[in-house]
C-alpha cells in the first residue's frame, strides 16, 4: 500500500512542478526583432528648393540574429528608383539603393540659408514590440567625395526615434540619417549681393551731385535692382514669412527710394531756381540716407550671427 501511494504521488509531481498559483503561464512570449541599420551616403545630387527634393544614392545594410530583408523596412520621406543587391543572406543584407527623398526647407535666412536632408527609414508593418531599429554606427556616414553642386555639406548624424500615426497607438521603430547642408556663401555673395552693393554704392554716391540729371541714374538702378530680386526670389517657392533676402530688399528699395525723393526735390527747386532749399537738400541727404541704410545693414547681417 505505501508503495502504491509513492506512485501516485511521483506521477502528480510532474504535472505541478513549476506552477505558481494564481499565474497563468505565459505562451508564445517573445523579445523584439533587434535589426542593425546603416546607410553610407555616395551622393546628392539636383537639390530644388523650390520642390524640396533631392536625389541621392546609398548603401543601405541591415543585420539580426533572425531573418531580415528589405521588405522589413520602408523609406518613409521619399521614392526609391532602383535597388542593387550586394550581400544576400539570411540575417544579413546589403543594398546599394537611388531614390528622390523629399525634405522640408527653411527659407527664413535666404539665401544663407541651411538645410537637412534626411533619408528615413521605418519598420514595415511591425511595431517596436515586433521590431527594433538600431543604428550600426560602423556602416553608417557619408562618402568623403560626397557633393552638391553650390552646397557645402557641413555635418551627418544618425538617430532612432519612435513614430506613432495616432494618439496612444501603436509606436514604429524609425532611423533617420540627417545630412546638414549650407549654401556656399562665396557664390552667393559674388551672384548677387555683389550687383546689388554696387548698385546702391552708385545710388548713395549719386547724392554728392547737385544736378538734377541724377534722377535718370537713380531710376535706372532702381530698375536693375528689382530684375536681380525677381530673378533670385524666383528660385524659392512663395512662403508664409519673411525671409532675409526679402528684408534685405526692403532696405535696399527704401534706399533707392529715398535717393529718388531727394533727386525729384532737387529737380523741382533747379526749375524754381531756389538755391537755398537745393544745399538744405544735398546736405540732409548726405548725411541721413547713407547713414540710414548702413545702419540698417548692419543690423540685418547682424541677425546672421544670433
Amino acid at each position: 500500500m505505501i508503495l502504491l501511494v509513492l506512485m501516485i504521488v511521483l506521477a502528480i509531481l510532474p504535472t505541478t512542478a513549476g506552477a505558481v498559483s494564481g499565474e497563468p503561464v505565459p505562451t508564445g512570449a517573445t523579445s523584439p526583432q533587434i535589426v542593425e541599420i546603416g546607410v553610407d551616403t555616395m551622393d546628392f545630387n539636383g537639390f530644388s528648393v523650390a520642390d524640396g527634393t533631392v536625389e541621392t544614392n546609398f548603401y543601405l545594410s541591415l543585420r539580426s540574429d533572425r531573418p531580415i530583408s528589405l521588405d522589413n523596412v520602408e523609406l518613409m520621406n521619399g521614392q526609391i528608383t532602383a535597388v542593387y543587391p550586394f550581400v544576400n543572406t539570411t540575417n544579413e543584407k546589403t543594398y546599394r539603393i537611388y531614390a528622390l527623398i523629399t525634405a522640408d526647407p527653411d527659407l527664413r535666412q535666404f539665401p544663407f540659408d541651411q538645410h537637412m536632408l534626411p533619408i528615413e527609414i521605418e519598420s514595415k508593418n511591425d511595431d517596436v514590440s515586433k521590431r527594433v531599429l538600431v543604428i550600426d554606427t560602423n556602416r553608417t556616414g557619408i562618402e568623403p567625395e560626397a557633393d552638391l553642386p553650390g552646397w557645402e555639406i557641413t555635418h551627418n548624424r544618425a538617430y532612432v526615434m519612435n513614430k506613432s500615426y495616432d494618439e496612444g497607438g501603436e509606436e514604429y521603430s524609425r532611423a533617420v540619417f540627417a545630412h546638414d547642408i549650407e549654401r556656399d556663401t562665396a557664390s552667393t555673395v559674388l551672384k548677387f549681393f555683389l550687383p546689388i552693393m554696387l548698385i546702391v554704392i552708385v545710388s548713395l554716391s549719386s547724392l554728392m551731385m547737385k544736378v538734377s540729371s541724377r534722377l535718370g541714374l537713380n531710376a535706372s538702378m532702381f530698375l536693375a535692382a528689382v530684375l536681380i530680386h525677381w530673378r533670385v526670389a524666383d528660385a524659392i517657392p512663395l512662403v508664409a514669412y519673411a525671409t532675409f533676402l526679402d528684408i534685405f530688399m526692403i532696405i535696399t528699395y527704401g534706399t533707392l527710394v529715398m535717393v529718388l525723393i531727394s533727386g525729384i526735390l532737387i529737380m523741382k527747386f533747379t526749375e524754381t531756381k531756389d538755391t537755398i532749399r537745393i544745399e538744405l537738400v544735398n546736405y540732409w541727404s548726405l548725411r541721413i540716407i547713407p547713414v540710414l541704410s548702413i545702419s540698417l545693414y548692419f543690423l540685418l547681417f547682424l541677425t546672421l550671427l544670433l
